[in-house]
């Protein structure tokens, strides 16, 4: 159990990681709030669950709570540095959805609805998934006390 947390935990990049992480974390956190609460003029569960219908993903409720949780959730891990290869791979997987599902009909350029924009926010969840949360994170010192196995 303990070499199955460590891997997950540990990291060896810098501080590179933190500026990859915050940010990210930050967008993915607002646009989770417009999902779940309609913050930000968002649309809440209810409506996101209408649109959500409207692209085929139903039921929509459920799949605007799925939504909004990873990213809501997954970004205030990312700012945080806890979990963060588990929170940015079910946000990767969330801009890999949104790419397919909303976007990629629409072209490259956000400007036209397109995907660039989940693209760009999945190349950041993915690098954090094989990086790891970096020097200053949670994670790095959960890893720290874990013990070591021979």
């Amino acid at each position: 159990m303990n070499t199955t947390l460590l891997k997950l935990l540990s990291t060896d990049a810098g501080f590179a990681a933190l500026i990859l992480r915050v940010p990210t974390g930050i967008v993915l956190a607002a646009h989770g709030a417009q999902k779940l609460f309609a913050w930000f003029g968002g649309y809440g569960l209810e409506g996101t669950g209408q649109y959500m219908t409207s692209l085929g993903l139903e039921p929509g409720y459920l799949m605007a709570l799925l939504a909004g949780s990873a990213e809501f959730f997954g970004g205030l891990a990312l700012i945080f540095g806890v979990l963060t290869r588990p929170a940015a791979l079910v946000a990767a997987f969330t801009m890999v959805m949104a790419i397919f599902t909303a976007h990629i009909q629409n072209g490259l350029f956000i400007s036209n609805g397109g995907y660039e924009y989940a693209l760009a926010l999945l190349a950041a969840t993915a690098s954090l998934v094989l990086s790891g949360a970096g020097r200053s994170s949670v994670d790095r010192v959960i890893a720290a006390k874990l013990p070591r196995q021979a």
